[in-house]
């Protein structure tokens, strides 16, 4: 039985679709030549983070209605839990870490089909370290008008870490899934620093990724990492927004760097449904990338305009619960480090804007070579594996059929979107990354082979 809020949110919602139809034209949601949906009826999973924010939009803004769609949002425990539940049908659908269709497609952890042909954001994350770290680590960094001068190399942080180590105590910092954007921007930031985060060996059954680690890692679930944090189980994480925010709101520590900071215009979350299901509803599918294609750009356009009554939105305790003021924080153009050092970061949150929403190849070629690079992915493959796992999961020709029937139907506009006479393959847009090494997604090999920290070639944990 449904909670007396959700049935309530149920009812209006049907409420509104009812005058919707009524008020529509052939000519307003043609909806292109698309059928109508085979199951509209659907149950979407989530996590409380800021950039399950499309999904919100899209119930809220009744884009889902437009679609003939009737949407219950659940918020799920874990990532692991989120992501069974969509392997097992329980979810219909999900907001997902990157990582997560690639991992299960490959077989790191559970093996399933899981494909994406939506990414939900760019950047969002950041890495935040206890009060004591911050201190240790501030005495030496160079500043600037009083202030840290950013970005921050994780070689501030290695004298902490030795220092931990002489002691025989372990440095240990959280992040929220192994295959996570977290894990893979913790693990690169710290690398480029010159601090190894560990390994994975899982052809011998170690899936802790803490060989020969210098730094070690482990899970945490995003809204509960500032607690972990400040009962010292933890002496810093990476996660996504409001995480870090509500660290320097409680006054426990310090957000270091952000993700921007790391790789500009990274990608970060996808939304996820099985193969079979989109094989077995591929009008459904159509019909919910066309309302989160919308959502997205809802919370970009013009100029950001949107984004505080998407703050009013994801404050709710159905979405994401944190205080309104602290979503704010980084969902308005700003970034607040320490207290009252507030910086402006106007690309800290994209979701729509330099094509953000399409499933580009290279990000799956980019999650990958990391993957490869800390062991989950034990031994060696060649460049062409990785363009046909890529191929396999990341599903721009379901994304392209969807912005389409946007476009003939008037509701988008064809430079809204990438050029789909092209191949699409490396995203635009994007800056260094942190160590200066090229990213050469159509030589994933090369890639790996660039680090000095890393396996590489045909090395084994």
């Amino acid at each position: 039985m449904k909670q007396p809020t959700q049935l309530i949110r149920k009812l209006g919602y049907m409420a509104r679709l009812a005058v919707s139809i009524s008020l529509i034209t052939g000519t307003t949601i043609a909806q292109a030549e698309i059928g109508p949906a085979e199951k509209p009826d659907l149950k979407l999973g989530f996590i409380k983070l800021t950039d399950m924010a499309p999904l919100a939009v899209a119930w809220e803004q009744g884009f889902f209605m437009d679609e003939g769609l009737f949407v219950e949002l659940e918020a799920q425990a874990n990532w692991k839990v989120l992501l069974d539940r969509v392997i097992t049908g329980e979810l219909d659908g999900a907001h997902m870490l990157a990582g997560q269709p690639l991992g299960a497609t490959i077989g790191y952890g559970t093996q399933a089909d899981i494909i994406t042909a939506f990414s939900m954001d760019l950047n969002g994350n950041g890495i935040t370290v206890s009060n004591d770290v911050w201190e240790a680590m501030n005495a030496n960094l160079p500043s600037s008008g009083g202030q840290p001068e950013h970005p921050i190399s994780a070689s501030a942080l290695k004298p902490v870490v030795d220092a931990s180590r002489d002691k025989g105590e372990r440095f240990r910092m959280g992040m929220v899934f192994p295959v996570s954007t977290h894990n893979y921007e913790l693990r690169y930031w710290l690398a480029a620093g010159g601090l190894n985060p560990g390994y994975y060996a899982p052809q011998r059954g170690d899936t802790s990724g803490t060989l020969e680690a210098d730094v070690h890692l482990s899970v945490t679930p995003p809204p509960q990492m500032p607690a972990t944090m400040e009962a010292g189980t933890i002496q810093g994480y990476c996660v996504g927004e409001p995480w870090n925010q509500q660290a320097v709101f409680k006054g426990i520590g310090v957000p270091v760097i952000t993700d921007y900071e790391i790789w500009p215009n990274n990608p970060e979350k996808v939304f996820g449904v099985t193969e079979q299901w989109a094989e077995e509803n591929p009008n459904t599918h159509l019909h919910l990338l066309r309302a989160l294609i919308r959502a997205a750009h809802w919370l970009d356009a013009n100029n950001n305009a949107n984004r505080q009554e998407a703050v009013e939105i994801l404050a709710r305790p159905s979405y994401v619960g944190a205080d309104a003021e602290v979503i704010a924080n980084s969902m308005t153009g700003t970034f607040e480090y320490e207290k009252g050092d507030i910086r402006e970061v106007p690309d800290f949150n994209v979701f729509f804007r330099y094509h953000a929403t399409y499933p580009y190849p290279s990000d799956a070629i980019w999650y990958l070579s990391q993957m490869r690079r800390w062991g989950q992915i034990p031994e060696a493959k060649p460049d062409d594996w990785y363009m046909k796992t890529a191929a396999k999961v990341y599903r721009g020709d379901i994304y392209a059929e969807a912005a389409k029937s946007l476009i003939e139907d008037g509701l988008m506009k064809a430079e809204d979107f990438p050029d789909f006479a092209q191949e699409n393959f490396v995203r635009p847009e994007q800056g260094e990354l942190i160590d200066g090494v090229t990213f050469t997604p159509r030589q994933p090999n090369a890639y790996i082979d660039q680090f000095a920290i890393g396996l590489k070639g045909s090395e084994t944990p």
